[in-house]
């Protein structure tokens, strides 16, 4: 079950029954709108055909660990909920990474060095991903360092 709030848009909006087809069909109606709420129909359509898809089929965001000479570990832990990063770049630190509600964190059985995020909202499978990526920035010392740029 997803459940998005558009209260913020100046937007109605109606579930009603196509009398051709028989199905049911999302009407969404702006009064008197101007060219930002005009373009907030397309948006909100856009959020609930990503509700839509999401329950039904799901979301999937694959990542890989890309290094040269220090291989870089990675375990999965909480049943999926979590993910702990070792040897990146060659520290001892260990980066943790909390999945969102909703997402989980699996190892790819077929492709090396890849894991597989999944989940029934974009926006929280993404910004897991996101997260994930964030942990894993270089520094600008790093960049010149390793002659990266």
């Amino acid at each position: 079950k997803l459940v998005r709030d558009f209260k913020h848009l100046n937007l109605d909006f109606q579930l009603i029954k196509d009398p051709e087809t028989g199905k049911k069909k999302l009407k969404i109606d702006s009064w008197f709108g101007t060219r930002k709420t005009s373009a907030s129909i397309r948006t909100a359509l856009s959020h609930v055909d990503n509700l839509i898809s999401g329950v039904t089929r799901g979301f999937r965001y694959k990542m890989r660990f890309v290094y040269a000479h220090f291989p870089i570990n990675a375990s999965i832990g909480g049943d999926g909920k979590s993910i702990e990063i070792r040897n990146f770049l060659g520290e001892k630190k260990v980066r943790k990474v909390e999945m969102l509600d909703g997402v989980t964190i699996v190892r790819s059985e077929k492709v090396k060095d890849e894991i597989v995020l999944d989940g029934n909202d974009i926006e929280l499978v993404s910004r897991s991903c996101a997260l994930i990526n964030q942990v894993l920035s270089l520094t600008s010392w790093y960049q010149r360092d390793l002659g990266v740029i």
